[in-house]
C-alpha cells in the first residue's frame, strides 16, 4: 500500500520539517513508490509524466541517506561529491538544485549546481570548497573535470534525470565519459528517471543500472490527464493574430508559447511586442543571465507571453501556468508531451492549444498516434482556413490584396504563400530518411554541450583538402602545395577566408 503522508516514508525529522515548510503533506504516486526503494539502496528506473514530483522522488531519499555524513568541517576533503545528478538543460539543473537546497536546508549537507553559459570561474571556488550533492549539465561537468576542480571517485549515488532528453540532445557520449570517472556500477546506487521510454533508453539503462526496480505511475508517453488539449487549424500567416486574439480576449497572463527555432522565437517576441503584448523570449543563444531574468519576470506575472524553444520544455516550473501554446508543432512527437507538461502540474488543471498549419498536419498525426487519441479541433471566426477571408497579423501584409485579385477560377484555400508543388510519392526508405533528417534538424544544439567534434570521415575530408590525400610522401601537419591545375580553376572563396 502506498504511503499517504511523508511521515510514513521514514524520512528524517529535519527533512520532514523542510517538506512541511514547503507546503507538501501528501506524496505523489511517483514519490510514494520511489522513495522507499531508493532508501533501501536499490537501483531505480522511474517513468513518470513531467510535473508529477519526481525530483522529490529521488531528492528526498538521497538527502536522507547522506545526512549521517554531513559535517561542518572547512576542509574540502571532508565534503567529497557523494551524489551526482545530471540534467540536460540549465533550467532543469537549476530547478533540481533549488529543490535539493530547500529540502536539505536542515541537514547540514552542501549542494551546488554547475552549468554552461556562464563564466566557470565563479563555480570553481564553490566546487573546490567541497559539496556532497552536485547537480550538473554534462558539458560543464566535463569542463570542471578538466580544471581538476571536481573528483567523482567517491560518488555513491548517480542520477540521470530526463534521460530521454539527454539522448535526444546528443549527450550520451558525454555521459559515458562521466560514467568512466565514477566508481563501478556495482559500488554505487544508480537512478534513471525519464518522462518517456524508448529502445535507446532501455539500452542505456542496461549499461547504467544494476538489477533496477521499474517504477511507472502512468502509461508511457502520455500527457497529464489534467491538461485539456485542443488545436486550431490555421495558415502560418494567421497564427500571430490568433495568438494575440486568444491572449487579449481571455485577459491572460503567463502564456508559454513554443516555437521550433531560436531565430523564430526572437522574431515572434519582437512582433508580439509591436502588437502591444508584454513579451520576452528564451532560447539557447540568450545569455544565462538574460534567460534567468526572463523566467523571473514570467513567474512573477510581469509578462503576458514568454516565447521559448524546446530548451524550456524541461525544467520550467511555474505555479498554476494557465496556458501552453504550440505556435509551431514539434517535429518529434515526444517533445509535445514535455511542452504541454509545463501546465497542469502537481495535480492542477491546465490547457494546451496547438496551431496547425497545413504543412504541419503530419506532425499532428504523429502526436495523436503517440497519445493514442485525437486532439480536439476547434474553430474561431476569422481564423478558419476554409474561410474566404482569414485575418492577417499586420495591416502591412499584402497577402489579402493578392487573394482578392486572384482569378475566380483559381482554387485558393489560404492567402497567397510560397507553395511547394506536390512531390510524387517517395519510396519508403527515402521517406524514412527524410523524417530522420527532420528530427535531427529539430533539435537546436544545447549550449551546455562541448564544441562539435567532427566525425572521422569529416576530419579526413578536411585534412585531405588542407594536407592532400594520405600516402605518397604526405606528412602530418604540413600542407602540400596545391597543384597548378587546381589553382587555375575558378572556385569560390575558401571557407577560412
Amino acid at each position: 500500500m502506498s504511503a499517504t503522508s511523508f511521515v510514513e516514508l521514514g524520512l528524517s525529522p529535519e527533512i520532514l520539517r523542510a517538506v512541511a515548510e514547503s507546503g507538501y503533506t501528501t506524496p505523489t504516486p511517483i514519490q510514494a513508490q520511489a522513495i522507499p526503494v531508493v532508501l533501501a539502496g536499490r537501483d531505480v528506473m522511474g517513468g513518470a509524466q513531467t510535473g508529477t514530483g519526481k525530483t522529490a522522488g529521488f531528492g528526498l531519499p538521497i538527502l536522507h541517506r547522506l545526512q549521517p555524513q554531513a559535517n561542518a568541517s572547512p576542509s574540502p576533503a571532508r565534503h567529497p561529491v557523494r551524489a551526482l545528478i545530471l540534467a540536460p538543460t540549465r533550467e532543469l539543473a537549476i530547478q533540481v538544485e533549488e529543490a535539493i537546497k530547500e529540502y536539505g536546508k536542515y541537514t547540514g549537507l552542501r549542494s551546488t549546481c554547475v552549468f554552461g553559459g556562464v563564466d566557470i570561474k565563479a563555480q570553481l571556488a564553490i566546487v573546490r570548497a567541497g559539496v556532497e550533492i552536485l547537480v550538473a549539465t554534462p558539458g560543464r561537468l566535463l569542463d570542471h573535470v578538466e580544471h581538476k576542480s571536481v573528483n567523482l571517485s567517491q560518488v555513491e549515488i548517480f542520477v540521470l534525470d530526463e534521460a530521454d532528453r539527454m539522448l535526444d540532445m546528443g549527450f550520451i557520449p558525454d555521459i559515458k565519459r562521466i560514467m568512466a570517472l565514477l566508481p563501478v556500477t556495482a559500488k554505487r546506487q544508480n537512478l534513471l528517471f525519464s518522462a518517456t521510454f524508448s529502445g535507446e533508453i532501455k539500452k542505456l539503462a542496461d549499461q547504467l543500472l544494476n538489477a533496477p526496480e521499474l517504477i511507472e505511475v502512468a502509461r508511457r508517453n502520455t500527457a497529464a490527464e489534467t491538461v485539456t488539449q485542443s488545436a486550431y487549424k490555421c495558415p502560418q500567416d494567421a497564427k500571430r493574430a490568433l495568438l494575440t486574439h486568444i491572449v487579449r480576449s481571455r485577459g491572460l497572463r503567463q502564456v508559454l508559447c513554443f516555437v521550433r527555432t531560436k531565430h523564430g522565437a526572437s522574431r515572434l517576441a519582437r512582433q508580439l511586442e509591436k502588437d502591444g503584448l508584454e513579451t520576452s523570449a528564451i532560447h539557447g543563444d540568450k545569455t544565462q543571465g538574460a534567460r534567468m531574468d526572463a523566467l523571473a519576470a514570467f513567474k512573477e506575472g510581469k509578462l503576458e507571453v514568454l516565447v521559448a524553444t524546446d530548451v524550456a520544455a524541461r525544467g520550467l516550473d511555474v505555479d498554476d501556468l494557465p496556458l501552453v501554446v504550440n505556435y509551431e508543432l514539434p517535429h518529434v512527437p515526444e517533445d509535445y508531451i514535455h511542452r504541454i507538461g509545463r501546465t497542469g502540474r502537481a495535480g492542477a488543471t491546465g490547457e494546451a492549444i496547438s496551431f496547425v498549419a497545413p504543412e504541419e498536419e503530419k506532425y499532428l498525426a504523429d502526436i495523436e498516434h503517440l497519445l493514442k487519441k485525437k486532439v480536439t479541433i476547434q474553430t474561431l471566426a476569422g481564423f478558419d482556413p476554409s474561410s474566404s477571408s482569414v485575418r492577417t497579423p499586420s495591416p502591412r501584409s499584402r497577402t489579402t490584396h493578392a487573394a482578392k485579385d486572384a482569378p475566380a477560377s483559381a482554387p485558393r484555400e489560404f492567402p497567397r504563400r510560397e507553395r511547394t508543388p506536390a512531390a510524387p510519392a517517395a519510396p519508403a526508405a527515402e521517406s524514412r530518411s527524410t523524417r530522420e533528417r527532420e528530427r535531427e534538424e529539430a533539435y537546436a544544439r544545447n549550449p551546455d554541450q562541448p564544441p562539435v567534434i567532427r566525425s572521422t570521415a569529416e576530419q579526413d575530408a578536411k585534412s585531405a583538402l588542407v594536407h592532400g590525400h594520405g600516402g605518397h610522401g604526405a606528412r602530418a601537419g604540413k600542407a602540400r602545395p596545391v597543384p597548378a591545375l587546381l589553382m587555375k580553376r575558378k572556385s569560390p572563396e575558401p571557407e577560412n577566408a
